[in-house]
């Protein structure tokens, strides 16, 4: 069975906006009239417990079907990525879920194939598997604390799209999210990482970085939603300022990526806080310079 091509050939085609459809699941984008919230709106507690019951109802379906699904959870530092793997997994089968989060690679990682370490933690059938950063830590930290060499960022860049197309071809179901962040909302969870207690097992020696190097980071970031989206595993961002909001609309989209599209029921996600990444979302604002 051939590989499907990656990309379309011929000449560059600036990507529209607002896309009604990206590979048969619905875009929230492609909304025309602005998201007014109803008086009577359940309160976050309530909407969060509607949609973790869909997730264990969609959790159900992914093991009786044996589907592998591997769901990425990238962004900066305090971006939400913890809280928002927590309301995810909180009510689902640990037997068949589980949560992954590497940390610094070892003198034998180093030396080894880049992938080769992630290789182990991928889902079997039946099995949901979140990673808390990925191997996407290659275009983001390592690129600007200078952890790896220009050659091998070049290489990440060029082979991590063939990397997850094989995944794909080989039955993983792939989903990408960046969770993204204002500065100033960085800044200040960072300070309360150090204030409260129940938070400082967060705090590592690159935080005080995160901040002061926040332009190398959004250029790290913008390089690397631009040349790692693509059909195969598209890359959703979720703005992540408001984390209530943020935790919403990603398992809103999860459901509805991942088969429950019932939208009646969990509804589409806020269009301003999730959207498939394009050229024009960071042209237009949404996407934190």
């Amino acid at each position: 069975m051939p590989l499907v091509p990656l990309f379309e050939t011929g000449p560059r085609v600036r990507p529209r906006p607002l896309a009604a459809r990206y590979r048969g699941v619905y875009d929230c984008r492609q909304e025309k009239e602005p998201v007014v919230k109803a008086k009577n709106e359940p309160r976050y507690a309530e909407q969060l417990r509607a949609l973790q019951i869909g997730l264990t109802a969609l959790q159900r379906g992914i093991i009786e079907d044996g589907r592998k699904v591997l769901v990425i959870v990238e962004g900066r530092d305090a971006a939400g990525k913890d809280g928002t793997i927590k309301r995810v997994v909180e009510h689902l089968s640990p037997r068949e879920t589980r949560v992954v989060a590497l940390g610094p690679p070892s003198d034998h990682d180093r030396r080894s194939w880049y992938f080769q370490r992630w290789v182990p933690h991928l889902p079997a059938a039946g099995e949901i598997v979140l990673f808390n950063r990925s191997w996407y830590n290659r275009a983001g930290v390592e690129r600007v604390m200078g952890f790896c060499t220009d050659k091998e960022y070049e290489e990440f860049l060029t082979t991590v799209p063939m990397f997850e197309q094989l995944l794909e071809h080989c039955g993983v179901t792939l989903v990408k999210y960046y969770l993204d962040i204002s500065r100033a909302e960085q800044k200040k969870r960072l300070t309360a990482r150090r204030e409260d207690p129940l938070k400082q097992w967060k705090i590592s020696p690159i935080d005080d970085q995160a901040n002061k190097r926040w332009k190398a980071y959004s250029k790290a970031r913008d390089a690397m939603l631009a040349r790692t989206h693509s059909i195969a595993a598209p890359w959703t961002v979720v703005r992540g300022d408001d984390k209530h909001q943020a935790r919403l609309a990603l398992i809103r989209d999860m459901l509805t990526r991942l088969g429950e599209t019932d939208s009646d029921r969990y509804g589409h996600p806020d269009p301003n806080t999730a959207f498939l990444y394009d050229d024009a979302a960071r042209e237009q604002g949404l996407i934190a310079p």
